[in-house]
């Protein structure tokens, strides 16, 4: 064997131990299926469209592509309320969770996050409010899905903003989802609301002129497709699929037909979310 070839045999191993961690784990390619739940109640990234009551959304279409790269493998589709989640992935019941869910620290002692998308909570309010800046809301009736980490996040806020100045702490208003927290606020039984960024364009359009976005949002962060901590290979053949999306722009034309082209991200991010 010359010098080079010495050389080169690690490298050449380095690279087959790359391409076999990135293969698809054999019980999910010999089924030819994923499992994927979500939570169908956060337009636009999942829902049941009125028209059809098909899933529809920019992670349905994201899962979709995936799917056929993924050797084009067959999607059975279920469905849960958002704090189900989190279980069913750890359940074996879904293969991987893309359903919105915000990468956080506190969730990743079982499970890993590939960051797909940037997004961060954000007040918002019924276009006729009194209120102009965020701090307008100390002492107000704030919603949110009490299953998500906003809840945390407002006190958090709350505490910096409102009772550190000296004004009243917000008083957190729980909901069940985000059509839920949305049809308290157009009731009146709440005086704002907060949601992830990523949905209020899309309830904005729907509703043309009912909704107002009140500051900058809360804090900076990213969506991401949930794994377990056992499933690395899952993991990383997703990501690598997910990588050659963006580089070819198909991940950003999905973006850009639901109006997050300004959410999108450069490459996935593996557990980057900074809280």
């Amino acid at each position: 064997m010359t010098r080079l070839s010495y050389f080169l045999a690690p490298m050449a191993l380095a690279a087959a131990t790359s391409v076999q961690a990135a293969e698809l784990p054999a019980e999910i390619k010999q089924a030819g299926t994923l499992k994927l739940t979500v939570n169908s109640t956060y337009a636009p990234m999942e829902y049941r469209d009125t028209a059809s009551n098909e899933l529809v959304g920019l992670d349905i279409d994201l899962a979709n592509e995936l799917a056929k790269r993924l050797g084009g493998l067959k999607i059975v589709w279920s469905e849960t309320p958002f704090a189900e989640l989190i279980p069913s992935l750890q359940t074996k019941r879904a293969d991987f969770i893309i359903s919105g869910i915000s990468d956080r620290a506190s969730r990743r002692e079982t499970a890993d996050f590939v960051d797909y998308l940037a997004t961060g909570p954000q007040f918002f309010a019924m276009a006729e409010s009194e209120a102009k800046v965020a701090t307008d809301l100390c002492g107000k009736k704030v919603g949110t899905t009490r299953s998500t980490s906003f809840p945390a996040e407002i006190e958090k806020w709350s505490k910096q903003n409102c009772e550190a100045a000296g004004k009243p702490a917000i008083q957190y208003v729980p909901g069940e989802n985000s059509i839920d927290v949305r049809n308290q606020l157009k009731q009146g039984r709440i005086d704002a609301a907060v949601q992830g960024s990523e949905t209020l364009p899309y309830a904005q359009t729907q509703e043309p002129g009912k909704y107002r976005v009140i500051g900058a949002q809360l804090t900076i962060g990213y969506q991401g497709i949930m794994f377990r901590k056992d499933d690395a290979a899952l993991r990383e053949v997703v990501t690598e699929k997910l990588a050659a999306m963006i580089a070819d722009g198909s991940y950003k034309a999905v973006l850009d037909k639901w109006g997050l082209g300004a959410n999108a991200v450069t490459q996935p991010m593996l557990n980057a979310a900074p809280q």
